[in-house]
């Protein structure tokens, strides 16, 4: 079951911070997810290897199971449950600890402290990749300019603007959600990769340079702007997206 297919998607949190639990709750529910609470690793398991959910989201420091052994259960399962994505919440940053995660099969990994906006962000970008069929971005228009996602051409009024394949890559992940707020992890997740994970300056000077091929006034950016504490958003209406066939996502 998943977004783009038999309604909300389902979504079970196991979080033992009373006050980081209400707060994923509250605003997952907001977004339209159908969600569910535990503040046990425990608990976690056993619900997720007996309910039917789209996503995990896990908490690693757990009063009794930690994170790492409840994902290590449910992708050691033999029901639906052994497929079901899952985001490790933590605030252990070190790399060891989110490579241990991602070893173990979790599907992303956000540490904290957190933006409430990156992990919405982070979430509709796992459902998707999980949902297999979601349509796919395959041009924008920005006033005069044209381009094209797949070809990696862009043109303004016919002439035209070279651009790195990077940057039709950052592009496309703007793409996929127009108007939202996209955090830079969302960023390099899916325009780097795991393989080839720069850090968040890196996104910074991308997005100077697009501005500066993109906007008329890249000091006053009209298309790509920055949300301060949260990321940046291509400030677009979908219409402006042009999707493969199937048409664009709800």
């Amino acid at each position: 079951m998943t977004e783009a297919g038999r309604g909300a998607a389902r979504i079970l949190v196991v979080e033992d911070d009373p006050s980081i639990r209400m707060g994923l709750e509250d605003t997952l529910t907001a977004k339209g997810y159908q969600v569910e609470v535990v503040a046990r690793g425990g608990e976690g398991v056993d619900r997720a290897l007996t309910g039917r959910y789209d996503l995990v989201v896990l908490d690693v420091m757990l009063p009794d199971l930690d994170g790492f052994e409840v994902c290590r259960r449910i992708r050691g399962s033999r029901g639906a449950a052994r497929g079901v994505p899952v985001i490790m919440l933590s605030a252990r940053g070190a790399e060891l600890d989110r490579v241990r995660g991602l070893e173990l099969g979790a599907d992303d990994y956000v540490t904290k402290p957190f933006s409430l906006m990156e992990l919405l962000a982070r979430v509709a970008s796992v459902l998707r990749r999980a949902g297999g069929d979601a349509p796919e971005p395959i041009g924008l228009v920005l006033g005069d300019i044209s381009i094209d996602l797949v070809g990696q051409v862009a043109r303004r009024g016919g002439a035209r603007i070279e651009l790195p394949s990077r940057a039709f890559a950052i592009l496309k992940v703007f793409a996929r959600r127009p108007g939202e707020v996209v955090g830079r992890d969302v960023l390099l997740d899916e325009a780097w990769g795991y393989d080839d994970y720069p850090n968040t300056r890196t996104v910074d000077n991308h997005l100077v340079k697009l501005r500066r091929a993109l906007e008329d006034e890249p000091d006053k950016p009209r298309w790509l702007v920055t949300v301060h504490g949260a990321g940046y958003k291509l400030d677009i209406p979908r219409d402006a997206v042009q999707w493969a066939p199937g048409g664009a996502p709800r």
